[in-house]
């Protein structure tokens, strides 16, 4: 049975786009995810009136142009799975961009809603804090392509790499209700990569009350979308997976709620307490 919150694939049309997630085709609100596969030379333009857009190189190197502002040559990792940040570009709301592609590029197209008045920027790689998280097969690698400490509207968007046998999101929790200082409500995109490229891995999207409950098996280049409940994923032993996130809501804040069936976990093993990831 397909899952309603998977998405998946296609061959590239042509702006070289492979897969679209819209507010519309998820049913939520605020969170918007593209992605592209572009030859060399390649052009991927748009201009989003009311959403601001941060693009990732997931893989390869472009020249982007937005709002009068020029960036060349902007990331160059072979693949996602390099301990190297990716090339990241901000726009603001109302300002057209252009992304050329030098040699095959993976573009993500991350947007929410944004008010603009503001400059499109190149995002340091300096400033995408690189973490480890977690303890045992638990274990995995963030980078913050995006968070709530730099400037944005709406926007968080983070990677995370799960070495293969291990859980990441986990314990599972989750963040789909406004309640002051325990949880905010975010809508979420999964964008799926595996190592090697023929694997899979496993993402459960669950509530408190099971009115969703969905254990989905995600394959290269997969999107599972999370408009709410926990939604821990697992990497099959031999299989690296990477994945980039986009989140937004309401509140530009991340606060999140472990289920309480699994908080012995973080009680017993305080390195193991989940972040985004």
């Amino acid at each position: 049975m397909n899952s309603s919150l998977l998405v998946r694939p296609h061959a590239p049309d042509a702006s070289g786009t492979v897969l679209e997630v819209t507010p519309r085709s998820a049913g939520w609100e605020h969170v918007g995810f593209r992605v592209a596969h572009l030859l060399d030379g390649q052009v991927h333009a748009s201009e989003e009136a009311t959403r601001e857009t941060c693009l990732v190189l997931v893989s390869g190197r472009a020249d982007i142009s937005a709002g009068g502002e020029s960036f060349e040559g902007v990331g160059g990792r072979a693949t996602p799975f390099e301990d190297q940040a990716p090339g990241a570009v901000y726009v603001p709301a109302g300002v057209p961009y252009a992304v050329i592609a030098r040699g095959d590029v993976e573009l993500a197209v991350c947007t929410a809603p944004g008010r603009g008045g503001v400059q499109a920027r190149l995002i340091d790689a300096a400033r995408m804090g690189r973490e480890v998280r977690g303890s045992g097969t638990n274990t995995r690698h963030v980078r913050n392509i995006l968070p709530q400490t730099e400037p944005a509207d709406s926007l968080l968007v983070v990677e995370v790499i799960t070495p293969g046998g291990h859980w990441s999101s986990y314990p599972p929790h989750k963040h789909d209700t406004a309640t002051a200082g325990e949880e905010t409500a975010l809508e979420e995109t999964y964008y799926h990569r595996l190592q090697p490229r023929q694997g899979f891995a496993i993402q459960r999207v669950y509530t408190d009350d099971r009115s969703l409950d969905e254990t989905i098996s995600v394959e290269d280049g997969d999107v599972v979308m999370v408009p709410r409940g926990y939604h821990p994923v697992g990497a099959p032993h031999g299989y690296d997976l990477y994945y980039l996130n986009v989140m937004a809501g309401p509140q530009r804040r991340w606060v999140f709620r472990n289920d309480p069936e699994h908080e012995w976990i973080v009680n017993q093993a305080p390195a193991a307490e989940p972040d985004e990831g």
